[in-house]
């Protein structure tokens, strides 16, 4: 007992005189649970400033427990400091029960694992819809929504086809249904707050709040004192998350100010707000004084913030500044929110949209919210989710469905306000809804990059920007840029490197890549050496082969469609830089058999000019224009890169042997005839003999190109161990006699014999049963090949411009699947057989009479629409047929000798095609004007081009009149239409045409209908001895596309602009200035009793050159020339001005309205000697 009591007595002892040991101890123990505190808070803090997230339960209990201990201590110590002594005993005890209270929640706080959870319920979630709704998506809309918010239907089922739009449906179901529950939810909210104001004590809670308040000013001060201090170390900024921190106390001091004020008013309707809000900021309020603490520092070394921008190339060319000026002022305006920018792999793309990224991270009007994605072709919409979601510290690592992610994203895009999104090297394009943006979000803006136009069209750009290849001299720069050589090239190594660089078709990668292979070479035999790889093939070149063509190659492994890839590797088959004409490409496609099978040969061409606008799409052709001076017509055509055909050669080795252009005079030896090869291209060579004992074994060989070549004949043996050929093509040669062995190639499909004039044999073709098109056009050949009457699947049949005169009955008969014919014009198309061949499509040649072409037209099905033909009616040496009208792939038809006179009792009547597009006129028996005596002109609104020659009858183009009643006015315009889209007006020998225009009274009037000739471009007229005056002044307005005017031989022409009769006549009052605008050549050629080309002066700035002759009796030239720096220039596109030599003395005495005139243009001048 008595060990027992002095235990009892000596711990009574200890924990008297203790307490203060104790204190100590739990104090410090408590000031490390607040500092813990404060780091869990701003860890919480930084963990949740990303969406999606909130702590964890047992971390808020974890907090309050510490609040709880914190003021638990508080009173402790209060009560200590009393110095009760009948307390001490039992305060002692307390402090030991506290030190192992907070001893525990010390332990507590490590919280190994994580503080937040996903909590997806904390976003709000919608998905991005569209936009567009029709009237049915609205109706289906209201249904949902009446039967959700009704209390008779439970459930319901939408169901639909795939791709009707059902999920659509859903997702705006689902948005409307987030916006009820909203609504909701406020109202249980208030109803639960009202029925538990009764227990908050507004007043105590803004004490509390207040006296925090306070303490955060204070905190305030100090940190401004503190940065002030800090900030005077150079290379130092205050941390944006501390600038943040002071703006949020400035706004807390003015939301507590407001708060106070709204309390001191004594409502009582508001006070269960003013409790709730009052809550809200002692919790806000209390966060920032935590966050005020700032343990890591509020300072940050400068070069901490410097912005993250691409390295960039530093030389840039005058296309490359014009792309960055183009897309800069998109990006600025406000008009255009996307922009696609596309072209081949290595021409530059990325690198542009790397200096606009760097452009705009330094402009503030998007606050530096600039996102570059690189869309791998790897890549898929969940990645690309994930990397936008990690640059807008969006964790989406716990939602797999894609279209919540879509939301989230589009929550989180949406708080930018203002945002810049480029995604680059795209192959494959995707919905923007998938990633959370709807294209119309105010403040967005898109670049899209990729190879491919198609890709940026289906990712809804506005505007598309294609970066082109460098010009010659560009190229050339950025060479030597890269070659760093530091001074100028010696001039024999200049003159190869200018070859290399040509070699490398103005495409940066490629030029950069050879650049940095030949840097620091000076020796002449490296340059030689590297030039000649080059020749042989641009990607046989060690570093073309590693940086280069993999790039290239992408391109094309990317094409899904093998129809896409074996259209594209053909055009390997043509030389280097051949401008490739697409109906001629087309028709080797439907030779080949590369295309999906048709019905119709217009569906042909349709699907292989989507296949060419694929392959340019993606930038594996480039469009072009290919002009033929003969009719000033222009064809679109393709032509392949250099390097992408280097690339196409590369893939076709094993299969293809391609030698054009390389000036062969032989064929390649026999070894190089393997056995597998596919396709052999030998065009645009000097191959004149193949050797008798030449056999090469290609047995799987299907084509066989020796076009344009002066090949002279082939022995029989060439093409016995060929017999799986399908395409032959001997175009353009001078052979004179095909092998017999050719009638053994029974799989042959095409045989194309076209422009071999000297040809006068063909052996029977009884055996072909396969072929489907025979060329025989422009050939020697005299008549039909035997047995072409038996080749029942024959579609194409060309002999026009052949010897041909007379085919045998029946021939055409049979060949009831021929959809293309044409016939020379030495003989006449037999109407019995032809008019029986009802798939026929396209055909040219003439016609004996108006009759036959009439019982023609009848034939045909559906109101007798062709899609290509060039018929001549009657006999005619006529212009439009001789030439062709550059292969004639035109609508045309020439009316020969007499063909338009009237027959027996008037009964042949003119039945022309709605779409002709060319129309020849010659000896066929015109009367006075042209538009009034073939009434069916007013239909053919497509007429560009007409020819008038030898016409004795025709006086006017077209006649008007004012007889007409007021309100007919739209029926004279509509009358004139054909004169409202005519192109090319050519008039030629009338002796009695005097103009092109005459009006039914006297005086007649200056104003002339709408329209009439304002797509004239070219406007000749030759040897029409009658005209005086060639185009009235009030006509000029109309002519605003005319580029071409020549008047020749015209013998009485005394005016080419005149004053309207009505007018008064020529007096200077009624000269004005006319203009013009894109008048190019301007040719008066013998024309003795002209006196004026215009009394006033005539504005044409686009003129390029001026040819005259033998018009001594003219005073002056009425060209303005324009004011520079006070002084007249010349036209700024003038280039020549061709005189003869026996004008220079009347050119010299030329007047000229403006001073120096003649100096001016004294330089264009070049005199033609006789």
């Amino acid at each position: 007992m008595g060990d027992m009591l002095a235990n009892v007595l000596v711990n009574v002892a200890s924990d008297y005189y203790y307490l203060d040991k104790k204190m100590q101890n739990l104090k410090r123990k408590v000031e490390r649970l607040s500092c813990q505190k404060v780091d869990m808070i701003a860890r919480l803090r930084e963990e949740e400033r990303h969406p999606g997230k909130r702590r964890k339960s047992m971390v808020n209990y974890w907090l309050s427990e510490v609040v709880t201990k914190q003021k638990e201590f508080e009173s402790l110590e209060a009560e200590v400091n009393q110095n009760s002594r009948i307390s001490r005993v039992t305060l002692a005890k307390c402090a030991d029960e506290m030190i192992e209270e907070v001893t525990g929640l010390l332990d507590q706080s490590i919280f190994s694992e994580r503080v937040v959870l996903d909590v997806s319920e904390t976003i709000e979630e919608k998905f991005v819809t569209v936009e567009w709704r029709g009237q049915a998506f609205k109706d289906n809309l209201e249904t949902v929504k009446n039967y959700l918010l009704g209390s008779e239907v439970s459930s319901i089922g939408v169901y639909g086809m795939g791709g009707v739009g059902k999920t659509t449906l859903a997702q705006c179901i689902y948005n409307e249904l987030k916006n009820e529950s909203n609504t909701m939810g406020d109202m249980l909210a208030n109803v639960l707050v009202n029925v538990a104001s009764d227990y908050y004590n507004l007043e105590k809670k803004m004490q509390n709040l207040k006296r925090k308040v306070e303490l955060l000013s204070c905190q305030e001060a100090d940190m401004v004192a503190r940065l002030r201090e800090e900030e005077r170390h150079l290379g130092k900024r205050p941390k944006s998350v501390v600038k943040y921190w002071l703006s949020e106390v400035v706004s807390k001091q003015k939301e507590f100010e407001s708060l106070e004020a709204q309390v001191n008013q004594n409502s009582r309707i508001s006070r269960v707000t003013l409790t709730k809000r009052a809550d809200e900021m002692i919790e806000e309020v209390t966060g920032l004084l935590d966050q005020g603490i700032f343990s890591e520092g509020v300072l940050l070394d400068v070069s901490e913030t410097i912005e993250e921008k691409f390295v960039t190339v530093e030389w840039r060319g005058q296309s490359f500044k014009e792309n960055l000026e183009t897309i800069w002022i998109s990006l600025l305006g406000n008009e255009v929110s996307s922009i696609g920018v596309y072209g081949m792999g290595g021409v530059g793309k990325t690198t542009l949209a790397q200096c606009i990224y760097n452009e705009l991270k330094n402009e503030t009007s998007f606050c530096k919210n600039i996102f570059w994605f690189t869309v791998s072709q790897d890549s898929n919409i969940y990645k690309l989710q994930n990397d936008i979601g990690k640059a807008l510290n969006l964790d989406l690592s716990g939602e797999d469905d894609e279209y919540k992610r879509a939301a989230k994203l589009g929550w989180a895009l949406e708080r930018k306000k203002r945002f810049v999104l480029m995604l680059d090297d795209v192959w494959t394009p995707f919905l923007l809804q998938r990633i959370g943006i709807s294209p119309s979000l105010h403040g967005f803006k898109m670049i899209v990059i990729s190879r491919s136009l198609e890709v940026c069209r289906n990712m809804e750009c506005q505007n598309y920007l294609k970066v082109e290849v460098l010009s010659d001299e560009e190229a050339w720069k950025l060479f030597m840029n890269k070659l760093s050589y530091g001074k100028r090239l010696p001039p024999k190594v200049e003159k190869i490197a200018r070859e290399v660089v040509k070699k490398c078709a103005g495409l940066p990668l490629a030029i950069i890549t050879m650049a940095g292979s030949l840097r620091g070479v000076v020796d002449i035999h490296d340059w030689r050496d590297a030039l000649e790889e080059l020749k042989e093939s641009c990607v046989g070149r060690d570093v073309m082969e590693d940086d280069v063509f993999p790039i290239l190659l992408s391109s094309f492994n990317r094409l899904r469609d093998p129809i896409l890839k074996h259209c594209f590797l053909y055009c390997s088959l043509y030389p280097e830089d051949q401008s490739l004409d697409r109906h001629e490409l087309i028709s080797n496609f439907i030779s080949e058999g590369l295309m999906e099978r048709r019905r119709s040969r217009q569906a042909y061409f349709d699907q292989g000019h989507k296949i060419l606008n694929k392959l340019e799409n993606v930038c594996l052709l480039e469009r072009c224009e290919i002009s033929y001076p003969v009719d000033q017509s222009v064809n679109l055509g393709v032509k392949m890169h250099d390097l992408i055909r280097d690339m196409a050669l590369k893939i076709t080795k094993d299969d293809y042997m391609v030698k054009t252009g390389l000036q062969l005079k032989e064929i390649p030896e026999e070894q190089e005839w393997k056995e597998d090869l596919v396709k052999v291209s030998l065009m645009w060579n000097r191959i004149e003999v193949i050797s008798r004992v030449t056999s090469p074994k290609c047995p799987k060989l299907s084509t066989l190109l020796l076009r344009l070549n002066p090949l002279k004949s082939i022995p029989d043996s060439f093409f016995l161990q060929m017999r799986g050929l399908h395409v032959l093509n001997l175009s353009d040669t001078v052979i004179e006699y095909l092998p017999n062995s050719i009638s053994d190639l029974e799989e042959l499909k095409a045989l194309l014999l076209n422009g071999c004039q000297n040809l006068v044999f063909v052996p029977p073709l009884g055996n072909l049963k396969a072929l489907k098109e025979l060329d025989l056009s422009h050939t020697g050949i005299k008549e039909i090949p035997q047995g072409v009457e038996s080749l029942t699947n024959l579609k194409c049949l060309d002999t026009i411009g052949s010897h041909i005169e007379t085919i045998t009955t029946g021939t055409l008969q049979g060949l009831s699947l021929l959809q293309h014919l044409t016939l020379p014009q030495r003989m006449t198309i037999p109407i019995e057989e032809v008019a029986g061949l009802k798939q026929l499509e396209e055909i040219k040649g003439k016609f004996r009479s108006m009759h036959d072409f009439n019982i023609f037209m009848k034939s045909r099905p559906r109101d007798g629409q062709l899609n290509i033909y060039n018929i001549q009616i009657g006999d005619s040496v006529a212009y439009l047929y001789k030439t062709g009208l550059a292969k004639a792939r035109t609508f045309g038809i020439t009316f020969g000798i007499d063909s338009l006179k009237k027959g027996e009792r008037g009964k042949d009547k003119i039945m022309l095609p709605r779409n002709i597009e060319s129309m020849e006129f010659d000896r066929c028996g015109l009367c006075s004007c042209l538009f009034n005596d073939i009434l069916q002109l007013n239909t053919a609104t497509e007429l560009k081009r007409c020819y008038v020659e030898n016409e004795d009858g025709i006086e006017f183009i077209v006649r008007l009149s004012l007889e007409k009643e007021p309100m007919a006015e739209e029926e004279a315009q509509s009358s004139l239409m054909p004169l409202h889209y005519l192109e090319n007006l050519t008039l030629e020998s009338l002796p009695n045409f005097i103009g092109l225009i005459w009006w039914d009274v006297v005086p007649p009037v200056a104003s002339l209908p709408r329209g009439l000739f304002s797509h004239l471009r070219f406007l000749m007229i030759w040897n029409c001895v009658k005209i005086k005056k060639l185009l009235p002044r009030s006509l000029i307005p109309n002519l605003h596309n005319l580029e071409k005017l020549s008047v020749y031989s015209c013998a009485k022409m005394e005016e080419i602009i005149g004053d309207d009769e009505s007018d008064g006549g020529f007096g200077a009052e009624s000269s004005t200035v006319i203009t013009l605008p894109r008048l190019k050549f301007l040719e008066l050629y013998n024309l003795p009793e002209l006196k004026s080309i215009y009394k006033g002066t005539i504005i044409c700035e686009s003129i390029k050159v001026i040819f005259i002759r033998g018009i001594k009796k003219v005073k002056k030239v009425p060209l303005f020339l324009p004011p520079l720096n006070g002084q007249p220039s010349p036209p700024p596109s003038l280039i020549k001005i061709r005189l003869w030599e026996n004008d220079k003395g009347w050119w010299e005495s030329l007047e000229w309205d403006q001073p120096n005139a003649y100096t001016v243009l004294h330089p264009f001048v070049d005199y033609l000697s006789i």
